[in-house]
């Protein structure tokens, strides 16, 4: 498979180590967290196969252009609208999460406002870009953080402060059944592949996707989930580390750099998880924005001979992010993200029979065009 491919799977993996999936993991660490993390695994994977497969037997078509080919108009289009509006909410989660974290620990004094319409317009005007222009971006800045991202990780692990025992305390409730909270945040980290429903128009040629690639996909979400949910148990404890509402940054204030020019690293942590935030909302809205385009053709809208259709939704963006990020607390934000994750685990997994349906009915076409 193509790097690009990985940079889906691996940024909605990332990104979310710092977000709302932790805290409703660890909030379950008595109640089947362990048992649910497994079964993700298994399910994820299997997910991540589906889709690959169904995507590459289509090289260079979207889900909108294969919908439709296949489906009516009256299925097709609100279908499609409503896709932008899950990831156009995927995208606005991670962009409060990273504001209200701005705000608590590097510009408390800066209006939410100002650190939001930053934050908003710099990811804009990325969304607007070719796709191929945003996997161009999104390597470049992977290139930059991953390896520091990567080095915080290895002096986590690395750390004296890290208790073992607590891990494998909290590895012993393993027998606990599988809690489906906990359960949809860890099958959201998978969720990276469902981009392909617009990003596979960057994928021209197909795709080799066999159990090597498979294994790797599996490997690098269990490392990412055994990261995210015991490296903060091993720092703070078993006990009332359910009451953390960001465990990692508890536990990157955990660890000291001596010879760095900066001593904490929650603060270079912070500002390294900003670039991934940044790309995972980037991937979330340009995807949002080519759904939008096609529901209301938005590339037909001229002026003067000039296309402006597709800056139509950018004041909606805008706007509907200004308003949530001033409804919104933590509390609020983590209870709807936790509401949010439930509902993916039911949509995406039924998606699986609407590409069978897809892949029967373009199978039929193209006998028909061989007749």
């Amino acid at each position: 498979m193509s790097r690009y491919y990985y940079y889906l799977i691996l940024i909605n993996m990332v990104a979310n180590i710092i977000a709302s999936v932790p805290a409703i993991l660890l909030h379950s660490h008595k109640d089947g967290a362990v048992s649910a993390m497994i079964l993700a695994i298994f399910v994820g994977t299997f997910l991540v196969t589906v889709y690959t497969r169904f995507f590459n037997a289509f090289p260079g078509r979207t889900l909108p252009e294969l919908l439709q080919k296949t489906t009516a108009p009256w299925f097709y289009r609100p279908f499609v609208f409503f896709l932008a509006v899950m990831w156009f909410i995927a995208g606005v989660i991670t962009l409060i999460t990273f504001v209200f974290l701005l705000i608590r620990y590097l510009t408390p004094e800066m209006s939410i406002n100002l650190i939001s319409l930053t934050l908003i317009l710099s990811v804009i005007f990325g969304c607007l870009m070719k796709t191929e222009r945003v996997f161009y971006t999104v390597e470049i800045i992977l290139l930059i953080t991953i390896p520091l991202i990567l080095f915080i990780f290895f002096k986590a692990y690395n750390n004296d402060h890290l208790e073992w025992d607590y891990v494998k305390d909290a590895a012993l409730y393993v027998n606990k059944w599988p809690n489906i909270d906990a359960f949809s945040a860890c099958f959201f980290l998978f969720l990276g592949v469902a981009n392909l429903t617009i990003f596979n128009r960057f994928f021209t040629e197909k795709q080799k996707f066999g159990w090597k690639q498979i294994f790797i996909i599996a490997v690098i979400a269990m490392a990412t989930l055994f990261t995210t949910y015991f490296i903060p148990i091993g720092f703070n404890g078993l006990e009332n580390i359910g009451e953390l509402v960001y465990p990692w940054i508890s536990t990157s204030d955990s660890l000291r750099m001596e010879y760095f020019i900066i001593e904490r690293v929650l603060f270079v942590f912070l500002l390294f998880y900003l670039g991934i935030a940044f790309l995972s909302i980037l991937i979330h809205w340009h995807a949002s924005m080519e759904f939008l385009k096609f529901v209301f053709n938005l590339e037909k809208i001229k002026y003067k001979g000039k296309k402006f259709g597709k800056f139509i939704p950018v004041p909606f963006f805008i706007g509907i992010s200004l308003i949530l990020v001033q409804l919104l607390n933590e509390y609020r934000l983590f209870l709807y993200t936790h509401y949010f994750y439930n509902a993916l685990i039911v949509i995406f997994p039924s998606m699986c029979f609407l590409f069978l349906f897809i892949k029967r009915r373009m199978k039929y076409a193209e006998q028909a065009n061989q007749k």
